[in-house]
């Protein structure tokens, strides 16, 4: 496996593979690889000719209180784990890289950001968006592979990629779960022992408004919310940022359950650790 560490090399390597009609994935990721971040490789690996996976903690969507310093990061492990899945490049670009002195621009999507994550993160998916659009433009991809448990942020990069035109179709990959449940995320080592239970409390309260969902033939979405957020609430270690149910698409407000409807939630946990979930409601 190579590592690319400049835009122009990453962008040269990628323009020859597409000249020789190679298929080329991406993988977009912050790095401290866990098993959800190789499933998406492994997804890359089965449908692409070449498999790129850029690693970049990119500044520009974190807030000024959230934590861009702490996140946590390990380049000579993440190699290891990428290479052992068959990647093909492991591109690593530095903020300056990405950002130099004079870098005076920035991709908004309306209407997609403006609620649930984007509402307690102003600026955050400009900074995703601005930053996806760059590692576009640099690694060249056919296919790039998302997973869904960022669930806003998936539907607001396919959103950007329509706008603008980018030949590029986007994956998303199922959510990868901890036995216990939990939803697999980088920011899962900061939690200590005794949170685990609240911060499992996520989960079980999708397994709840599932189940609500199937037994009963009607039930609004006001009554799901209300049920979840009293599982989620009998932690006090737990405050909830949001709990919506919305249209996968549009993340417009439910008035109904149907199949396009998901569930998500976003929780901070000892007002540390912020985490997210999400889940369809019918269906798989």
């Amino acid at each position: 496996m190579k590592v690319i560490t400049t835009p122009q090399e990453m962008q040269a390597l990628a323009q020859t593979w597409r000249v020789d009609g190679l298929i080329v994935g991406l993988v977009p990721t912050m790095g401290w690889f866990h098993e959800g971040h190789l499933s998406l490789m492994r997804k890359a690996r089965e449908i692409t000719d070449k498999v790129i996976v850029s690693l970049f903690v990119n500044p520009m969507q974190f807030g000024p209180t959230e934590d861009l310093d702490n996140y946590p990061h390990d380049l000579e492990r993440d190699r290891k784990l990428a290479d052992a899945e068959s990647v093909d490049v492991l591109y690593a670009p530095d903020a300056s890289a990405m950002y130099p002195v004079e870098f005076k621009t920035s991709v908004h999507v309306h209407g997609l950001t403006s609620g649930l994550c984007g509402g307690d993160r102003p600026g955050h998916f400009d900074g995703v968006t601005t930053v996806v659009a760059k590692l576009f433009n640099q690694t060249l991809p056919h296919i790039a592979v998302f997973g869904e448990k960022d669930f806003q942020q998936l539907a607001v990069i396919r959103q950007m990629v329509r706008d603008l035109d980018f030949p590029i179709e986007i994956i998303g990959h199922p959510i990868v779960r901890e036995e216990s449940g939990l939803a697999m995320s980088s920011r899962n080592t900061y939690l200590k022992e005794n949170e685990m239970e609240a911060a499992l409390s996520l989960s079980k309260s999708i397994a709840h408004a599932r189940m609500l969902v199937e037994k009963k033939e009607t039930i609004s979405p006001d009554q799901i919310k209300e049920e979840v957020r009293g599982i989620i609430l009998q932690h006090s270690q737990c405050a909830i940022d949001y709990v919506e149910i919305v249209d996968q698409t549009s993340l417009q407000s439910c008035e109904q359950v149907t199949g396009e409807s998901v569930l998500v939630l976003a929780v901070k946990i000892n007002q540390r650790i912020r985490l997210i979930d999400n889940s369809t409601l019918i269906g798989n």
